[in-house]
């Protein structure tokens, strides 16, 4: 799905919706972005060596999971509720498009409980646990 299908499932709008595309296959999400190199987390972070914030990669993975959920619940608004086990490995700078793979690993009522991870270029980035309260619309 591309930005304007994403956008029917989850409420994130411009310049908050960061992830591109999403493709959902075997109970797991699968999610790029692009850097483009000019977005508003870049400004000051840092000066002449701009690298993404480990809070926006966590965003950009979060996004990019939530959109595993809605398979069975239409339009959805999902809270963040927790982060476990982050840890980053390889800096993501501009020009680069970061793959985002996530697994639900647990539902207990309105909680899901996720692991993901981020590569660039094969490269494990990004990985960690996060946890989602699903309010539905």
């Amino acid at each position: 799905m591309d930005r304007e299908e994403i956008k029917k499932i989850i409420p994130h709008r411009e310049p908050m919706l960061l992830i591109d595309e999403v493709e959902l296959t075997d109970g797991t999400s699968v999610g790029k972005y692009t850097v483009r190199g000019d977005e508003w987390f870049l400004q000051g972070h840092f000066p002449d060596n701009p690298v993404v914030p480990g809070v926006v990669l966590c965003e950009m993975l979060g996004q990019s999971a939530c959109l595993l959920l809605e398979q069975n619940s239409g339009r959805i608004t999902p809270y963040l509720t927790g982060l476990d086990n982050v840890k980053f490995r390889n800096k993501v700078v501009p020009g680069d498009t970061v793959v985002f793979k996530s697994k639900v690993k647990k539902i207990k009522k309105i909680f899901y409980f996720i692991k993901g991870e981020g590569y660039v270029n094969g490269k494990l980035c990004l990985s960690g646990e996060f946890s989602f309260a699903i309010i539905r619309d």
